[in-house]
């Protein structure tokens, strides 16, 4: 049986995710779980199956109503865990694997077992698969941490983690709405420790009809709630608490324009 399970959830957006699973090395030992978050525009079975040529199996889970992709999550995770997984990994309809990602991310984690969750670089495009900017993350633990109250270190579809995660910190906060792994994140880093590796594994697409430009407002209201939450009087929170006001006024065409100029 294999120790890696790849949660995807799905909404509306069939070619994303067959463009996703069709991203996986064949060499990849791993199953998928994808979870139909209550679509309109259904996928279709059998070619998400032809589509995953990896040494896994494909597992389909169906949402009667739109309900969030917080609780698509949590549904993913519930279901694992009645399963003999050790990690899980995560990706989103649209986004690629780069390279053999997740034996990459399995070899990190069993060889650094205080290291219980795992991310890497990340490059980014557009719906056209044009570069846009490339995001080069802090490494090591403690830089992740302090960092975090500016912006999340670790990127959401780029990350795999252990399961016995969830039996500390619980599920995705439903109280964070596009900013779920945001928070997600700020739990686990209070009780574990926390790396990136130093390869782009993992080609997001950066969609302007996407859930984070869409609400992008929301999301950076949500950040600055969690930073709030986990506040202490250090630079770190205070620069973070000011450099998100100061995101929250920006329109995000200066905010990507500003990305593409650090590229």
């Amino acid at each position: 049986m294999n120790k890696v399970i790849l949660l995807i959830p799905y909404y509306n957006n069939s070619d994303g995710l067959m463009k996703s699973l069709k991203s996986i090395d064949e060499n990849e030992e791993l199953d998928v779980l994808i979870v139909d978050d209550g679509s309109v525009n259904k996928f279709d079975e059998n070619l998400a199956i032809s589509s995953f040529k990896a040494k896994g199996k494909v597992f389909f889970e169906y949402l009667r109503n739109n309900k969030g992709i917080e609780t698509a999550l949590n549904t993913g995770l519930d279901i694992i865990l009645n399963k003999e997984y050790k990690y899980i990994a995560r990706l989103d309809c649209g986004d690629v694997c780069l390279g053999k990602r997740f034996g990459i991310q399995e070899k990190f984690l069993n060889e650094n077992p205080s290291v219980k969750i795992v991310g890497s670089n990340v490059l980014a495009v557009d719906s056209n698969d044009k570069f846009l900017y490339s995001i080069n993350l802090p490494l090591k633990d403690q830089e992740i941490k302090n960092k975090m109250y500016f912006n999340s270190m670790l990127i959401h579809p780029a990350i795999m983690f252990s399961v016995e995660i969830l039996k500390t910190v619980g599920m995705y906060s439903l109280n964070y709405k596009s900013a779920e792994d945001y928070a997600f994140f700020f739990s686990i880093s209070k009780f574990y420790k926390m790396e990136n590796i130093n390869e782009y594994l993992t080609q997001i697409e950066i969609n302007e009809k996407g859930i984070s430009l869409q609400k992008r407002k929301q999301q950076v209201a949500c950040r600055i709630r969690i930073i709030k939450e986990h506040f202490y009087f250090g630079f770190y929170p205070i620069y973070g608490l000011i450099r998100n006001y100061i995101l929250l006024i920006l329109p995000y065409s200066f905010i990507l324009f500003l990305k593409k100029i650090k590229k």
